[in-house]
């Protein structure tokens, strides 16, 4: 016993997101007694996934934006702005939808390139820059439709929001939790044998056992869920759902990003200390705008994403989205003050801010309290970091 709490200790476990998990955990069950049972049921968790799909996608590159010493406030109003855009050319003009995505991404990009242009090189603080365009991009999707809301109703289209056909089916999903149940087992012998190979201690071949298997479980426990939601009239069960996936490939590609290129190791020395940065050669007003233009991309999908699942483009899309992202951001162990946060953090804040405003709807829980409570989460995560971090002794 004594033996198993030291390789417990001693193992490389990220206490923030076991304890993030736990919150995770207990509020989900929380609202689920509430409910009545309500919130565990295979309809409202099928919802959820889809609905944290683009709060989640957009946390994973306000990480890095967050590492880096910045905050970008309009993430919301330009992602209503380029989800008005897309909706405007396929409907109003008729547009095919990969045209009017392309020009979508083009729109972002613009938006991009002007706010990183002042942040990077002019200088301005990007929560100025970001402020402005808050409130200016929010005009810009009133004006793009002159107001009005823009239907949408290609199928294929449709599907990369879920829905009645949004769903992967129960067959492929299973296929998709084994590819990832192997590739989670490869991914801890991999790391095994690189660190042997540099004499680097690892744990233990049981420990790494037990920690594959948790993962594994919750993937494969997932799987099972979306493939017992069946929607009414539908002759097959839904499956994982599209938007889901689109969230996963995101987060995987984010992942790699940030662990495998010089741009994320960039990123992360740029938010550690800037000045030193710079000195010792990263091109901090590059990268600054290279993390912009990543944000474009990242913004369009989740537009894209947004109105497919709406099944329009309308004036309020994307409202107050940018205090759910920065919350699910700093609610995953990203620290405001710059220079570290972990994309599966991201994850697991977006989880937490959906599973909160999800459980207050089913409890019919008014919109100005929701704000509050979540509002207060946000300020109660950022003591939290603080707190751990004094403990820890990583105090920035």
């Amino acid at each position: 016993m004594n033996q198993a709490l030291k390789n417990l200790k001693h193992s490389a476990i990220d206490w923030r997101m076991v304890l993030m998990t736990a919150v995770l955990v207990v509020t989900t069950v929380i609202f689920n007694v509430l409910s009545g049972g309500i919130f565990f049921s295979a309809e409202n968790l099928y919802n959820i996934a889809q609905q944290t799909a683009v709060v989640g996608i957009l946390a994973t590159v306000m990480v890095l934006i967050i590492v880096a010493r910045h905050i970008d406030l309009s993430v919301g109003s330009v992602m209503g702005f380029v989800g008005v855009l897309i909706a405007f050319l396929m409907y109003t003009l008729e547009w095919s939808w990969p045209t009017a995505c392309l020009a979508g991404l083009a729109a972002g990009i613009v938006v991009a390139v002007y706010q990183g242009l002042l942040t990077a090189y002019v200088g301005v603080p990007s929560f100025v820059v970001t402020l402005g365009g808050l409130m200016s991009f929010r005009g810009a999707a009133y004006l793009v439709a002159d107001g009005k809301t823009q239907p949408l109703s290609d199928p294929f289209f449709l599907k990369l929001g879920g829905g009645f056909n949004g769903g992967i089916g129960t067959t492929a999903s299973w296929i998709l939790g084994g590819v990832i149940s192997v590739c989670i087992v490869l991914s801890m012998l991999a790391k095994r044998r690189s660190k042997q190979r540099y004499d680097v201690p690892t744990n233990s071949l049981g420990m790494d056992i037990a920690l594959s298997l948790i993962p594994i479980v919750l993937v494969l426990g997932f799987v099972a869920v979306m493939n017992a939601y069946q929607i009414p009239g539908k002759d097959d069960a839904q499956g994982v759902p599209i938007p889901v996936l689109i969230w996963g490939a995101v987060a995987v590609v984010m992942a790699f990003i940030v662990h495998r290129t010089r741009f994320g190791r960039y990123v992360f020395a740029m938010g550690g200390n800037p000045d030193a940065a710079a000195l010792v050669g990263i091109p901090v007003k590059r990268v600054t705008m290279m993390l912009f233009l990543l944000l474009a991309v990242l913004t369009t999908i989740a537009a894209i994403v947004a109105i497919s699942r709406l099944n329009a483009g309308t004036n309020s899309l994307g409202n107050n989205l940018e205090l759910l992202v920065i919350a699910a951001t700093v609610i995953g162990g990203t620290a405001l003050a710059g220079g570290s946060g972990t994309i599966l953090g991201s994850v697991l804040g977006a989880l937490i801010m959906q599973c909160i405003d999800s459980g207050m709807l089913l409890l019919d829980v008014s919109i100005g309290t929701r704000y509050v409570i979540i509002g207060q989460v946000l300020i109660a995560a950022v003591v939290f970091d603080v707190a751990y971090r004094k403990w820890t002794g990583d105090v920035l």
